[in-house]
């Protein structure tokens, strides 16, 4: 009966292939959802291309997340370190920060401070990054950003914008 618990099967799982599950399912269902608007071509998309795609490129991450977490030992000793050491509460609230600040940004600020902003403050929710790393990891993401959806997307969204 203790295996039907949340913690019995908990503990049968890694961390990765749950998170592998949990990307799976998130790309499965933009494919699903997605469907049926129009696909058009990559030249003239419609508005279902691009979710297809991201979706579908989210589901085949997923898998492979989950084919490597196979053959990984299970949480059994983590569960309980992970118990004393309490709720993560730097990573969620920079993870809710970034967020909100993206969408400030990218409304009042545009691309560029926006893409900044969400890499930068997620980035210091790890405890392992430095103020250093984060900030190159950021402007690293804001050049590529920029490349990919200004230059070679042409998204309607502003690089710069003030209000």
């Amino acid at each position: 009966m203790s295996s039907m618990t949340a913690g019995g099967w908990f503990n049968r799982y890694n961390k990765d292939y749950c998170a592998g599950a949990l990307i799976l399912a998130v790309g499965v269902g933009a494919v699903y959802r997605a469907w049926h608007y129009p696909m058009g071509t990559l030249s003239h998309m419609g508005p279902g291309y691009f979710p297809v795609i991201v979706g579908g490129a989210l589901a085949v991450l997923g898998l492979a997340i989950i084919g490597t977490a196979l053959g990984k030992p299970s949480l059994s000793g983590d569960v309980q370190a992970d118990k004393s050491a309490g709720p993560e509460w730097r990573g969620w609230g920079c993870i809710v920060l970034a967020n909100l600040a993206f969408i400030v940004l990218g409304r009042y600020g545009g691309l560029i401070p926006a893409t900044f902003a969400i890499v930068f403050i997620s980035a210091l929710g790890d405890r392992e990054n430095t103020f250093k790393s984060a900030l190159v990891l950021a402007l690293v993401m804001v050049a590529v950003c920029v490349v990919i959806f200004a230059w070679a997307l042409k998204l309607q969204f502003p690089l710069l914008a003030w209000g």
